[in-house]
């Protein structure tokens, strides 16, 4: 599809109920908490479809290391230029936020930091290690950019101890190039081996977005691709494109629940421990559930 062509309309299975009152209050107040410690969200950041019934349940997504992405992908809402500096005290306050609101299952993303030595992947080691002294109980995933797939960085993420390390190929391999100008396909692949290799246990995860102007065989072929790089997990969800500003591409299709459903069949019999796949899963969609099913399937 042409970036220049008109989207097809949004068919009825997105639509969702409204809030309640005391939804909503538990959303507000956790807008507050964030914005008293300068924090960000990719919930927000990234205009994402399930914020409110996620931050009901109380689960966030932190994006650390800014707002800001050295990389500019025709998919993503999140602004991209030069960076600022790191903010030391940003893991500390993560790790507050995360006992605070009683997680037990915490989320951890980041922009893409290419202008740091390390990728940021010290950083991450960081806010999983704050986590850890002040919420000892919480799982902890992280969703990693692909750190130019260097042992190093996963090595330094691995020995802090989270319970998933995930990357996201975000498409299939035939439309990555054109969508993702910056990143590299096989690159991502070698990326999650590397992150399999790095793991003495836990999780490794992916996911993927359709409806891009990919054919259902496509999708396949990607899930046989991250089986054998050592997934554990995928998510796969619809493209929805975040605003239309010439930077974000158009919807090219909308996937119906019953291909979804197909795919989540594919999936797990290719010995996936788990595939979320619908029109509303994200990477962190129902993060906690989605892990406490892949434990139960690899008997972790």
């Amino acid at each position: 599809m042409s970036r220049d062509e008109a989207a097809p309309t949004l068919p009825s299975w997105f639509r969702q109920d409204l809030p309640g009152p005391e939804e909503l209050r538990r959303v507000k107040g956790m807008k507050g908490l964030l914005r008293e410690r300068s924090l960000h969200t990719v919930c927000e950041g990234a205009r994402c479809p399930n914020t409110g019934r996620c931050w009901n349940s109380g689960t966030a997504t932190f994006m650390i290391m800014g707002d800001t992405c050295t990389r500019a992908c025709h998919f993503c809402a999140v602004k991209t230029g030069v960076p600022g500096p790191l903010d030391a005290d940003e893991p500390r306050r993560i790790a507050l936020s995360v006992a605070d609101l009683g997680l037990k299952h915490a989320v951890i993303t980041s922009v893409t930091r290419d202008d740091l030595v390390d990728g940021g992947a010290g950083h991450f080691a960081a806010t999983v290690n704050a986590i850890h002294a002040v919420a000892p109980s919480a799982s902890i995933e992280i969703l990693v950019p692909d750190f130019l797939a260097r042992a190093e960085c996963f090595e330094t993420i691995a020995a802090a101890g989270p319970q998933v390390v995930g990357h996201n190929i975000e498409m299939v391999r035939r439309l990555a190039h054109a969508w993702r100008p910056q990143a590299d396909h096989d690159r991502s692949l070698e990326a999650l081996r590397v992150a399999r290799r790095s793991l003495s246990d836990g999780l490794v995860k992916s996911g993927l977005m359709v409806g891009l102007g990919e054919t259902d065989d496509e999708v396949i072929g990607a899930l046989d691709e991250l089986k054998r790089a050592g997934c554990d997990v995928v998510t796969i969800g619809q493209y929805l494109a975040p605003r239309a500003d010439g930077r974000q591409w158009p919807v090219a299709r909308f996937v119906d629940p019953g291909t979804f459903e197909m795919y989540r069949r594919e999936g797990l019999a290719m010995g996936f421990a788990e595939v979320a796949a619908g029109p509303l899963v994200r990477s962190s969609y129902l993060a906690e559930k989605i892990y406490a099913t892949a434990c139960e399937a690899s008997g972790i």
